[in-house]
């Protein structure tokens, strides 16, 4: 089994797919709607709705059927989780925060099963759940093996914080499954400043350094000894012994990394160099990642996308090459290349097309054929892509637009306007973006739909317009498109200017026709990433 891309209720899909104890580290950064309000965010539901339709990026959970099911789902089955959740409903009230706290416990108990017993979870939040959470997890995993609770400085100090004090971090909750947890001690470097005050000292070939007690700290083996150095000094051990054996003293000697103090009865000390030192061991607040900024080359336009350095330090603290790394709400996969980049297999689930859509390219333009893995969920033939248009029409679209590597529109903005998605290029030595408009039609579609996507086209000044339907288009349809001309490319050629494709003939090989794939700009391209080693093998 290979790596492995999810489209899908990710509960679902680790109850369908993912084994017992066969992932090391979970690393999940759960939406939440943390840009509500305080009232809003704990306002009482009624509980009658209907669970609403899941929108990409979309980030509010709401007190809802769906909610109430899993909420008594969960207690139901008895023990701590059961009582923190009702524990939870009696101080929340039927809240948006219970719906979000009932969502994430059957997952986090799924999460714990998948888990080896030498895995780790990573919890990303922020201050507005995270309390919640941690409270939920101790119920989960046991508060015994709570490792660490991370602050990670997301961004810089913010203007708007008028009354209150600004948020700038961001919360990630450290469990083992039990005290047998993998973990790889990491370091950061050394201010500036610290290297200053402490490695004061030069060696004769200029190599820094600092001096270091030999004195035993008390929990070694007492080891008492004079030690004739080799600058025919006598050396006496401090009353707890040496914090090494003479053999070692000896080697120490011999490699120049004894220091002499000058005064004949000053303390025999080790030289720690600057450049063999690895730096001051990772704590629990991370100021030195930096956020991804609007001009980073890492940047690929997903609201709530992490620097891949974060996932980075993740990943190698506590897992090993070859291990297996689970993201169930992968999102962009900023975890899912992270494990890439670092030799480990991965597992990444999600729920919209769209995210999928974003990780392969992801992939593709870091890694080309080498990031190998498989698809799960999406449709693969006609009768799967009809079900999901008559189950998901958002999922569809979206779904439907990345068979030709288009973006949708932002729905959120209102109404589309006659545009579903678009595609930009660049085809001339101007640097000018042309787009491509295109309308998905799930339904039945005649020679007026052309007509209006012809109308759409020249409203806003696009290149060329692209109909992709599930049916197939009728002679006045193709008439009603042919009549459109051609888009001419100077240096490319001429492409018809309205394009018909059913999702049969894409699922077959279709491709768009207009200038050449490599002057395709519409998803920002991921800068190129290279495993350290060979990659693993796939599990």
């Amino acid at each position: 089994m290979g790596n492995r891309l999810y489209y899908g209720d990710n509960l679902d899909i680790l109850q369908r797919y993912v084994k017992d104890e066969s992932v090391d580290l979970v690393y999940l950064d759960p939406p939440f709607n943390s840009n509500a309000t305080y009232n809003v965010l704990f306002a009482e539901q009624d509980g009658s709705r209907a669970a609403a339709q899941i929108k990409a990026f979309g980030d509010t959970w709401q007190w809802d059927q769906s909610a109430a099911a899993a909420y008594e789902s969960v207690v139901e089955d008895g023990g701590r989780v059961s009582e923190a959740l009702m524990a939870f409903r009696t101080f929340l009230g039927e809240s948006n925060m219970l719906a979000y706290l009932s969502m994430m416990a059957p997952r986090l108990i799924e999460l714990r099963r998948v888990l080896k017993a030498t895995g780790s979870i990573y919890l990303h939040c922020d201050p507005t759940a995270s309390h919640y959470l941690k409270m939920l997890m101790d119920a989960v995993f046991c508060p015994t093996n709570f490792l660490n609770e991370v602050i990670w400085k997301r961004t810089s100090a913010h203007g708007n914080a008028t009354r209150k004090l600004g948020v700038v971090h961001d919360t990630i909750l450290l469990y083992g499954k039990s005290e047998q947890f993998i973990w790889n001690q990491s370091y950061t470097p050394y201010a500036q400043a610290y290297i200053a005050e402490h490695f004061v000292h030069l060696d004769r070939d200029g190599r820094r350094f600092r001096r270091a007690d030999l004195r035993n700290p008390g929990v070694r083996p007492n080891l008492r000894y004079d030690y004739v150095a080799s600058n025919g000094r006598l050396y006496k051990p401090h009353s707890n012994g040496w914090a090494v054996c003479i053999e070692v003293m000896r080697e120490l000697d011999r490699e120049g990394r004894l220091f002499f103090p000058a005064k004949e009865n000053g303390r025999l000390r080790k030289k720690l160099y600057l450049d063999e030192s690895p730096g001051v061991p990772l704590t629990d607040a991370w100021d030195d990642l930096p956020p991804i900024h609007a001009s980073a080359q890492e940047r690929l336009g997903y609201p709530t996308q992490k620097p891949e350095a974060l996932l980075e330090r993740i990943i190698q603290s506590s897992s090993n090459e070859g291990d297996v790394i689970l993201d169930p709400f992968c999102g962009c996969g900023t975890a899912v290349a992270a494990a890439q980049k670092l030799n480990r297999r991965w597992i990444g689930i999600d729920i919209t097309h769209l995210a999928i859509t974003l990780i392969k390219h992801r992939l593709h333009d870091a890694f080309g054929e080498a990031a190998a893995y498989k698809v799960i969920g999406e449709p693969v033939s006609l009768s799967d892509a009809r079900a999901l248009a008559d189950q998901d029409p958002y999922q569809f679209q979206w779904w439907t637009l990345g068979l030709v590597g288009a973006r949708p529109t932002d729905q959120k903005k209102g109404a589309d306007r006659g545009i579903d998605g678009r595609l930009y290029f660049h085809d001339d030595q101007t640097g000018k973006t042309k787009h491509i408009i295109f309308q998905v039609k799930a339904g039945s579609v005649t020679a007026a739909h052309v007509r209006d996507l012809r109308g759409v086209i020249e409203r806003e000044g696009a290149a060329i317009g692209v109909l992709l339907t599930m049916h197939k288009m009728t002679s006045p349809m193709r008439a009603e498109g042919a009549s459109a001309g051609f888009y001419d490319s100077n240096q490319w050629g001429k492409f018809p200017r309205i394009q018909m494709y059913t999702v049969e003939e894409l699922l077959n090989g279709a491709t768009v026709k207009y200038p050449p794939t490599r002057a395709n700009v519409t998803f920002k391209k991921a800068p190129k990433g290279q495993a350290e080693v060979a990659p693993p093998t796939l599990f």
